[in-house]
């Protein structure tokens, strides 16, 4: 058994090149093999939010604080608020963040397949996410 104490390693700022606005990620979790799931509490600002990704097994988000979106491709996008839990199929191209006027943490699990855990892609618009802060 193995205890990673709250505190031991420091947050990270979310990489502009995969996030927009102030996102914090908190200590990620892997397992060893032959085990393959991986994670992070992530805290996205009011307005803060993912690019456009994918997972090739698929990831679990359990939200933990606050109100966000969630929009998969191809649909609206979706409020999501603490204790929900949302469930992103293999290869869904999706993006996830807060409201323009609430932060979001959420706790994002999702397994590495083939060496990946994720595929990045393109920036949400601040157009597209305009649109989605009408979702209910």
């Amino acid at each position: 058994m193995n205890i990673q104490h709250s505190g031991a390693q420091p947050s990270s700022q979310g990489p502009a090149e995969y996030f927009t606005g102030r996102v914090r990620i908190d200590p990620p979790f892997e397992s060893s093999e032959p085990a393959r799931a991986t994670g992070a509490s992530v805290t996205f600002e009011p307005g803060a939010r993912s690019a456009w990704h994918t997972h090739p097994p698929g990831q679990t988000l359990i939200v933990t604080a606050g109100c966000g979106l969630v929009q998969g491709a191809g649909e609206p996008a979706r409020k999501i608020r603490t204790g929900d839990v949302v469930r992103c199929p293999p290869g869904e191209k999706h993006w996830h963040g807060a409201t323009a006027t609430t932060a979001m943490t959420h706790i994002a699990i999702q397994e590495v397949l083939h060496g990946r855990a994720v595929d990045w892609l393109e920036q949400v618009s601040d157009d597209d996410c305009r649109a989605a802060q009408s979702a209910d």
